[in-house]
C-alpha cells in the first residue's frame, strides 16, 4: 500500500481550499475598504477640523454651542470657555460643546474676495478659447 496517492490529493485540496478561502475572503476586505473611504477618513477629517477651531478660539469671538446658545467668549481656560450670553450673563462650558464660530464681517469680506477672485480665474480661463476663436474668425474674414 502506497502513500504517495493519498499525499497528492492532500495537496491539492490544500490548495484548492486556499485560492477558496481567499475569495470568501475578498468581499469582505473590499466591504472594509468601502467603509474606511466613505465613513471612517471623512469622520476623521471632520474631526481634525473640529479640533483645530476650538484650539483656535480666542477672546471675542462669537461662537455657537451644541446646544444652540449663540454668545462672544469672554475668557478661555484649558478645558472650558466661558460665554458673555447677555450684559449681566456669562456661562462656562466645556470647550468640546462648542459647534462652530461665526464669522466676523471683516472675516466675510475676505472670504467673499477670495471666492470673487476665483471666480475671475475661471471665467477668464473659461473666456480665452472664445477669444482666440474669435480672433481666428476675424483674420479669415480679413483674408477673404
Amino acid at each position: 500500500m502506497s502513500f504517495i496517492p493519498f499525499l497528492q490529493s492532500a495537496g491539492a485540496a490544500g490548495s484548492a481550499s486556499s485560492s477558496a478561502s481567499l475569495v470568501t475572503f475578498l468581499p469582505i476586505v473590499f466591504i472594509f475598504v468601502i467603509f474606511y473611504f466613505f465613513l471612517i477618513r471623512p469622520q476623521n477629517k471632520k474631526q481634525k477640523e473640529t479640533e483645530k477651531m476650538i484650539n483656535a478660539l480666542k477672546k471675542g469671538d462669537k461662537v455657537i454651542t451644541i446646544g444652540g446658545i449663540h454668545g462672544t467668549v469672554s475668557s478661555l481656560k484649558e478645558k472650558t470657555v466661558i460665554l458673555k450670553v447677555d450684559d449681566d450673563c456669562k456661562i462656562e462650558f466645556n470647550r468640546t460643546a462648542i459647534a462652530s464660530v461665526e464669522l466676523s464681517d471683516e472675516e466675510k469680506a475676505k472670504l467673499a474676495a477670495a471666492a470673487n477672485e476665483k471666480k475671475a480665474k475661471k471665467s477668464k480661463k473659461s473666456s480665452e478659447p472664445a477669444e482666440i476663436a474669435a480672433a481666428e474668425d476675424d483674420k479669415k474674414e480679413e483674408n477673404k
